[in-house]
């Protein structure tokens, strides 16, 4: 039998256990996968070797701080700067994104202007990532990347990153004015505000200002529907959770772990 898992702080809200315990079963496949609490990201080599891993995915808050303890990225995750999908094969850790393949999938679905991201972390990333690749909406986080869209002449779509902390982004959540969201038609939670537990919790946003022209995306989806998306979809608002990007993402991983066990290369 073969070991997976997913790798984080607190685990209570994941459904990624029952996805691939349903998928396991389904298709016949003699494997497992254990949600694993740790505390430490630097306890990685010790997990893997009790737990004999053969793959995991990663979670808040690790997907940045686990690149240090790998051998190697594939070129996405190393563009991206995060990592949430790793294949542990002949005593190596490779290192994958596969958040960008759900949040393609998702934000196919909305509309694609301009973008007004929430948080900074590694969700964050590959949410500029995508939006980058895409050449739809064009992000800068001032401190942190410079400006990681070279193409902005003129009038070019603007881009905003909302962080708690100035140095980290264009706006802390007290400069949001109704002004600023009017002049962004794509909203993107990438924090994990509003998440189970915390399912009161909500980005602090001048909701009023939010539109049936704006397009909601909560990377969240346990709950179903966060409190940012209840407060959006009152204002008429076209809004989408977080539940196709992890099933997409989760497939994607399952792929990169099927290709590993029949020794194609892995890292392109």
């Amino acid at each position: 039998m073969r070991h997976y898992g997913l790798i984080g702080a607190h685990l209570s809200h994941s459904f990624s256990k029952n996805f691939f315990t349903v998928k396991f079963a389904n298709e016949g496949i003699d494997a497992d996968y254990s949600l694993i609490e740790i505390d430490d990201i630097s306890t990685i080599d010790k997990v893997i070797a009790e737990r004999e891993l053969s793959g995991f995915n990663v979670t808040i808050p690790y997907k940045e701080s686990i690149i240090p303890y790998l051998d190697e990225l594939s070129a996405e995750a190393e563009a991206v700067g995060a990592v949430n999908c790793v294949v542990v094969k002949n005593g190596r850790k490779i290192g994958y994104n596969t958040d960008i393949t759900g949040i393609e999938a998702t934000i196919e679905w909305l509309d694609k202007s301009n973008a007004l991201i929430l948080g900074t972390g590694g969700a964050s990333k590959a949410v500029q990532y995508v939006c980058r690749k895409h050449e739809t909406v064009n992000l800068f986080d001032s401190k942190r990347f410079n400006k990681i869209n070279a193409k902005r002449d003129g009038d070019d779509i603007q881009y905003s990153v909302v962080s708690r902390d100035k140095a980290r982004g264009d706006y802390t959540y007290t400069d949001i004015t109704a002004e600023i969201i009017r002049g962004h038609k794509l909203i993107i939670n990438a924090t994990p505000i509003g998440m189970a537990p915390n399912v009161e919790d909500a980005p602090a946003l001048p909701y009023n200002a939010i539109t049936d022209n704006h397009s909601v995306f909560d990377l969240i989806y346990n709950p179903a529907k966060s409190q940012l998306l209840s407060r959006a979809e009152e204002r008429g608002a076209t809004t989408m959770n977080g539940m196709l990007m992890l099933q997409t993402q989760a497939i994607a991983s399952w792929h990169i772990w099927q290709r590993a066990d029949k020794e194609q290369p892995l890292v392109n």
